[in-house]
């Protein structure tokens, strides 16, 4: 399958042009143009760059690409030896920032209410990332619904607040959204969970009258990359692709 013809489809597929993002989405490197098999990943780090070139991997898919709005754009460093090591393998990299956190089918937010039990009820913000609904057991306490957090993100996370709260309606928005916890309370939510935790939100959780679960950028962000990869798999039965865990505790 020719790259381009790759990016057409997840461009279509992802809505990416309805977003103005803080990175360019679709191709950010362009190496062969042919790509069979496919190496799947949250961030284009250097060890995942070696681990899918280690593989044979024709293109690289993540949520997490590189060109960050307001850094450095040149290619020294960390970034230099990064898209060297792409460049050598000859690997195309895709990445699909905001358009893969806000999906309604593959997005990382209806991934984590699909495993953590949740029905979603409404969403809000911009791009409508921010998502809330309710326990499908119905309500639990802060410090049972953290436990099973940890058993499906494979992190502790750190819960803000009374454990033994009864909880049921929940607001979450994975990755750096911490600063939507107004939010979680403006929409009577018991809790809140996003990936990660400022010196303030402490506070804010205690004065706005919620807990808040802070389970990790990396770990709340691990599931949409993967469910894309069984949706293109099911699509493109001739593509091979492969899910590569590189851990992060943040």
């Amino acid at each position: 399958m020719k790259a381009r013809a790759l990016e057409q489809y997840l461009n279509e597929y992802l809505n990416a042009e309805a977003f103005h993002d803080y990175a360019p989405n679709g191709i950010q490197v362009e190496g062969r143009p042919e790509v069979r098999r496919i190496a799947l990943g949250v961030t284009a780090s250097l060890e995942l760059i070696e681990k899918a070139a280690a593989i044979g991997a024709d293109a690289v898919l993540v949520h997490h690409g590189w060109f960050w709005r307001g850094e450095d754009p040149r290619l020294v460093g960390m970034k230099g030896r990064r898209a060297a090591a792409c460049i050598r393998a000859g690997m195309t990299l895709l990445a699909y920032h905001l358009p893969l956190d806000a999906h309604p089918e593959v997005g990382n937010n209806v991934e984590l209410a699909r495993r953590l039990g949740i029905e979603i009820e409404r969403r809000a913000g911009e791009y409508d990332l921010f998502f809330c609904g309710r326990l499908a057991s119905g309500a639990e306490r802060a410090d049972e619904f953290a436990a099973r957090a940890e058993k499906v993100l494979g992190r502790t996370p750190l819960l803000i607040g009374d454990g033994s709260r009864r909880v049921e309606r929940i607001g979450w928005c994975s990755g750096a959204a911490q600063g939507e916890i107004a939010r979680a309370a403006e929409m009577g939510c018991d809790l809140y969970l996003s990936g990660e935790i400022r010196e303030a939100t402490t506070y804010e959780a205690r004065e706005l009258g919620l807990c808040y679960l802070a389970a990790g950028h990396h770990a709340t962000e691990q599931f949409g990359i993967q469910a894309l990869g069984e949706h293109l798999a099911r699509v493109f039965p001739e593509l091979e692709f492969n899910y590569i865990n590189v851990s992060n505790p943040a």
